[in-house]
C-alpha cells in the first residue's frame, strides 16, 4: 500500500506541473492537451469510442492463450526432446530481434486482414518470456529431490508431474505476467496493420485527425488493460500456489 500511494503522489505531482506548464506555455491542444483536456474526452466521449474497447479485449484474450500454448509447448518440446535445444533455441532468440512492426504487414500479405495475423502478431510478442520461464524452472529442480526421485524408482513422468513442473510453476508465472503486459501492446500493433475497431485503429483515426487528447484516452485504456492483466495473473498465481503447496 505505502508503494502505490508513492507512485500515485508522484503521477498526481507529475500530472499537475504537466498542466501548469501546457497551460503556461500555451501549447496548442493539438500538439500536446492537458491532462485536464484527456480525462474530459475520456469521460465525456466514452458512448462514441466504448466500440472500440470490446474487440481489443477479445484479441487480446485469444492472443494470450494462443501465445500461452505455444510457450508451453516450445518449452516442453525442449526439455523432453534435451538434444533439440541447441538447434531450436537460437531461433526463439531470434525471433525476439525482428520488429514485429516490420513482419505484420508481410502476415497481412500471406494470411489476409482476419483474425489470424493479429494472432500470429500477438503470439510472436509474448510467447518467448513463457518459453524461457519454464526452461529455467526446468533446469533449476532440486537436484538433490531429483536424485532421491530416482533412487526411489521414479519415472520420468512422475518426476516431471511431481517435481519439475511444480518447481517451475512460480517461473512460469513470472513470465505470463510479461507475456500478458506484452499481449496489450501486440494487439495494439496487429489492428494498426488492418483492423475494423479496435483501441490501435481508434488510435490510428484520431492521430489522423489530430485529436491527441483521444490518443491519450487511448492510451489510458490500454495502461488499463494491462494493469488488470497483471492483477488476474498475479491473483491466479497466489490462488495455485496455494493450492500447490497445499
Amino acid at each position: 500500500m505505502a508503494k502505490f500511494l508513492k507512485f500515485l503522489v508522484t503521477l498526481i505531482i507529475v500530472l499537475i506541473i504537466w498542466e501548469g506548464c501546457v497551460r503556461i506555455l500555451q501549447v496548442d491542444a493539438y500538439t500536446l492537451p492537458a491532462p485536464s483536456v484527456i480525462f474530459a474526452t475520456f469521460f465525456n466521449d466514452f458512448n462514441e469510442y466504448k466500440v472500440h474497447l470490446i474487440p481489443t479485449i477479445q484479441l487480446v484474450i485469444l492472443g494470450l492463450f494462443c501465445s500461452i500454448i505455444c510457450g508451453v509447448v516450445f518449452a516442453l518440446v525442449l526439455r523432453i526432446f534435451s538434444f533439440l535445444h541447441d538447434f531450436i533455441y537460437p531461433f526463439l532468440i531470434i525471433s525476439q530481434n525482428i520488429p514485429v512492426i516490420v513482419i505484420a504487414p508481410l502476415l497481412v500479405i500471406w494470411f489476409g486482414f482476419g483474425l489470424l495475423p493479429k494472432l500470429i502478431v500477438i503470439t510472436l510478442v509474448c510467447f518467448f518470456p513463457i518459453t524461457v520461464s519454464l526452461l529455467e524452472g526446468f533446469e533449476r529442480t532440486d537436484r538433490d529431490l531429483l536424485k532421491y526421485m530416482r533412487m526411489m524408482g521414479a519415472s520420468k513422468l512422475q518426476i516431471f508431474t511431481k517435481l519439475e513442473w511444480p518447481n517451475a510453476m512460480p517461473y512460469f508465472f513470472n513470465g505470463l505476467k510479461i507475456a500478458g503486459t506484452y499481449s496489450v501492446m501486440g494487439a495494439i500493433i496487429s489492428e494498426w496493420i488492418g483492423s475494423d475497431a479496435g483501441l490501435g485503429k481508434y488510435m490510428i483515426i484520431s492521430q489522423r485527425a489530430f485529436m491527441v487528447d483521444r490518443v491519450f484516452v487511448a492510451i489510458i485504456w490500454i495502461v488499463i488493460f494491462a494493469l488488470l492483466i497483471f492483477l488476474i495473473i498475479l491473483a491466479l498465481q497466489k490462488l495455485v500456489m496455494r493450492w500447490s503447496n497445499d
